[in-house]
């Protein structure tokens, strides 16, 4: 179903293009040495070229480079042998040189695509226009003192992937399932961390509206949003202002602006400028970046299995739905986990308990998988109990539960508390006995036609033997008992 949003005058259509800001990770800034630490104490990880000392020259750092070029072959992009840096010129207190050296004409990678999957199980390409290096600015602190700003220059030559997308995307949902895969790819990548609390990854969103069949109309920008819920907020409210703004009579500016997620509105920070403004020229500091095919193609030889092709060859080989694998490889650390638990066992049982016990137990005490109490390995065991019977699954319920409090491997958890499963056919015999001999009105029930009763028995040997009692001895026995 194409999403539109409902005017007085009608149908308009949304159309959203995205640039994001991704952090390289990199140990060290594009053009200096200085550290790229988060937390680090304001101005400590500055060099003379990030503070645009005057004869400071800049030098491509090569890690970035091929932290850029991965992220063009894993969004099978087209990776550009001859690419420029540009000075873009504009004016703030936190870029010291008055100017930002980006890269405009020449991008390091050209034009590619990226597979997105809705809620409702369809999938759609949304196209990536193009990804460039660039240096980060500094920060602005307003709210240090009441009557001066600071600057932090931490972040200033930080080296930063600005990614573009095609205007594809039509909908809050498609804005969202965009930032949540890119941001996967390179967490796969190992090119960003998608840190968006520490601001590693941030988009500026462009929003306009249409009637549907027409051109585009004019868009505008919302800047710095930091989550995918506020990507996906800020478009809401974005293009419902554009839309009241049309229908009223008047006309939509081309300008800036900043999302209040307090408010759920959008607010207005300046004119848009357009890229004759920023009055770019190639940096006469930088010669053109020229890299080898060779040296290219030795890195896309490297890149990991990313998340497309893990979850179909976890559908293939696993057996998976598209669900179950798409929430298994959203995250490389969830798919590393997964592989770890489901080797040489019943890999959607795997992916059953993951998905359901682990995730609820690491969503309701604000864990990562990476720091589950259950690792990859005892979870492993405990499958190996219920798959040999030393359990029964809802024994295994309780046992995950200690596990959870305690990080105790399974099999000591069964044997401490005595929960392996009962499999004498005498003791299971007696215990049937018993609750018939209690029960002679409901045998004669079930012996009259009422077979639900069957199900009471069984329920009454199982809580007699504290849950312990194998479930097929104990079915097998109490039809037997019961028959006349």
């Amino acid at each position: 179903m194409t999403y539109a949003i409902e005017g007085s005058t009608g149908p308009w259509e949304v159309v959203v293009g995205l640039e994001v800001h991704a952090q390289v990770i990199s140990k060290s800034k594009l053009f200096s040495g200085a550290a790229t630490a988060f937390g680090a104490e304001p101005n400590a990880q500055v060099s003379f070229v990030d503070a645009a000392f005057p004869g400071m020259l800049p030098v491509p750092n090569a890690e970035c480079v091929a932290q850029a070029v991965r992220t063009g072959l894993g969004l099978n992009a087209k990776i550009n042998l001859v690419s420029r840096f540009d000075r873009k010129n504009y004016f703030y207190a936190d870029l010291p040189s008055g100017y930002q050296i980006s890269q405009y004409e020449k991008p390091i990678v050209g034009s590619g695509a990226i597979e997105i999957e809705l809620a409702d199980g369809s999938t759609k390409s949304i196209g990536v226009t193009r990804l460039h290096l660039e240096q980060d600015a500094g920060k602005s602190l307003h709210d240090q003192d009441p009557t001066k700003s600071y600057i932090d220059l931490n972040r200033a030559g930080v080296a930063l992937m600005e990614i573009v997308s095609e205007p594809d995307i039509h909908s809050p949902d498609e804005a969202g399932a965009y930032v949540r895969k890119l941001r996967s790819i390179m967490r796969y990548l190992g090119t960003c961390d998608g840190n968006m609390e520490e601001g590693s990854l941030r988009a500026d969103v462009n929003v306009s509206v249409r009637k549907p069949g027409e051109a585009f109309r004019t868009r505008c920008e919302i800047k710095n949003v930091n989550s995918v819920r506020f990507v996906m907020q800020a478009v809401e409210a974005e293009a419902t202002r554009q839309i009241e703004v049309w229908e009223s009579g008047g006309t939509v500016r081309q300008e800036t602006r900043l999302f209040d997620s307090a408010r759920g509105t959008t607010r207005p920070m300046r004119s848009k400028e357009d890229a004759h403004d920023y009055r770019y020229f190639p940096d006469p500091d930088l010669p053109p970046l020229v890299l080898d095919k060779a040296w290219v193609n030795e890195l896309g030889k490297k890149l990991p299995e990313l998340p497309d092709a893990k979850r179909a060859r976890f559908m293939a080989e696993h057996g998976l739905s598209a669900y179950d694998a798409a929430v298994l490889v959203a995250e490389r650390a969830n798919a590393d986990f997964f592989e770890a638990t489901a080797h040489r066992r019943d890999a959607k049982q795997a992916a059953n308990w993951i998905t359901g016990d682990l995730f609820a137990t690491l969503n309701r005490t604000g864990r990562t998988i990476e720091q589950s109490p259950v690792s990859a390995e005892n979870l492993g065991k405990l499958l190996d109990l219920i798959a040999d019977d030393t359990i029964s699954g809802k024994i295994a319920k309780d046992v995950f539960a200690v596990m959870a409090e305690t990080g105790e491997a399974p099999d000591a958890i069964v044997e401490a508390r005595g929960w392996r499963q009962v499999k004498d056919s005498g003791a299971i015999d007696a215990a049937v006995a018993a609750i018939v001999a209690a029960n002679p009105d409901k045998v004669a029930e079930y012996r009259g036609g009422k077979e639900k009763m069957f199900g009471f028995f069984v329920g009454q040997v199982m809580k007699a033997m504290a849950g312990k009692g194998n479930p097929a001895l104990v079915n097998e026995a109490v039809r037997r008992h019961l028959s006349p």
